[in-house]
């Protein structure tokens, strides 16, 4: 048989998730009687570990979906998504033209040597761009100075036939926690874009749920916001949790007891023996280690649910086996299911709280060795 642990996709909690921001973005569009920008719903990195194809079911509603990687954009196509797909990181070589071209990709353009590229490039019909801005973050984009510069370029070769739709975005550095800070970084987009003809994008998934934010993007066009975690039951924020905002988890973790171990007072559990038990007491070991995707780093405490009693893990992390505490769970046996994170456990969210890390990275460390259920 296989190995007892599996991650459970649920489609379900996809598509609610997405409903939950568009609705947020509609309430949000009737009060101030503008229309509601389109979703990019944003499935890079395997969709979150959530699987590619699984996305496109789950998302089928939102205007277009967002990646980086080419061979996923194409898998999309291929899956049959046939509205916008977003290149994030937009193209690295000339020949990814050709495959953007052939396949209708929408590119970000970050950088001259993309509009140098593009510029020489020949297609078959023209690729919709957006030329993305530095507001500050300091990662991609061009620099305030030099904007203005780029979108003429990219307006010529809007000119020449070989960019269709033209927009502007940027990326928030702080939207999760300082909204002076993603307030200045707006500002600072508006007042260079102020000028600019095109679509715009500016909100990922914690600037798209604050309220009216992506309203004061400059102009009228067309706008488009870029949810990722949100989607998949992860809080963007670290003052509000995902069931606070009416988000369901779309991964289930769970793993069996393979082993119940009976211990004294003065024993101790794992690797490195960093936890000593004060009293005689169970320990279950559960088929979960840091080779499928759990983070070693989680610490003595990390919560846990085993049969659906909330517990705790013990001990350090081994690549394929984890420990937890059987004191709540006297009913526990060699079998029972324990939940790392998801449905009927803790969420993704805590466990990352108590590793010192994220939700994003638990979900896209997923393994491939984890058996995954689609439900």
């Amino acid at each position: 048989m296989p190995r007892p642990i599996s991650a459970t996709i649920s489609l379900s909690a996809l598509q609610h998730n997405l409903h939950v921001v568009t609705q947020q973005l509609d309430r949000t569009a009737a009060e101030l009687h503008r229309a509601r920008p389109a979703v990019w719903a944003v499935i890079k990195a395997n969709a979150y570990g959530h699987g590619i194809t699984n996305a496109v079911q789950g998302f089928a509603a939102a205007e277009g979906l967002a990646m980086l990687d080419l061979d996923e954009a194409v898998r999309c196509r291929e899956a049959g998504w046939t509205k916008p797909i977003m290149l994030l990181e937009g193209f690295f070589e000339p020949a990814d033209l050709t495959i953007i071209d052939h396949y209708r990709l929408t590119t970000a353009l970050h950088c001259q040597e993309q509009l140098d590229m593009l510029a020489r490039a020949t297609v078959q019909r023209p690729i919709d761009a957006f030329v993305k801005l530095n507001t500050g973050m300091n990662r991609l984009g061009f620099p305030q100075g030099q904007y203005l510069a780029a979108y003429r370029s990219a307006q010529e070769a809007q000119g020449r036939g070989l960019i269709g739709s033209l927009g502007k975005m940027t990326h928030f550095a702080k939207a999760d926690d300082d909204p002076v800070v993603t307030r200045l970084q707006l500002q600072v987009f508006n007042e260079v874009t102020a000028n600019l003809p095109g679509r715009i994008s500016v909100c990922n998934s914690a600037a798209t749920l604050s309220p009216g934010l992506w309203a004061d993007a400059t102009g009228q066009p067309e706008q488009w916001v870029r949810p990722g975690i949100c989607l998949y039951g992860s809080s963007p924020y670290s003052n509000q949790t995902a069931s606070a905002l009416g988000l369901r988890p779309a991964m289930t973790l769970a793993a069996s007891l393979i082993s119940i171990r009976e211990i004294g007072s003065g024993d101790c559990v794992g690797y490195g023996y960093t936890f000593t038990s004060t009293s005689a007491m169970r320990i279950g070991i559960v088929a979960c280690g840091y080779a499928d995707g759990y983070p070693r780093h989680a610490a003595t405490g990390t919560p846990v649910t085993v049969d659906g009693v909330p517990t705790r893990l013990v001990g350090r992390i081994s690549m394929d086996m984890l420990a937890v505490d059987l004191t709540p769970v006297p009913q526990a046996h060699i079998g029972s299911r324990a939940v790392l994170w998801g449905e009927g456990g803790p969420s993704v969210d805590e466990v990352a709280q108590a590793a010192g890390t994220l939700g994003y990275e638990l979900l896209c460390a997923r393994a491939a060795r984890v058996q995954e259920v689609v439900i």
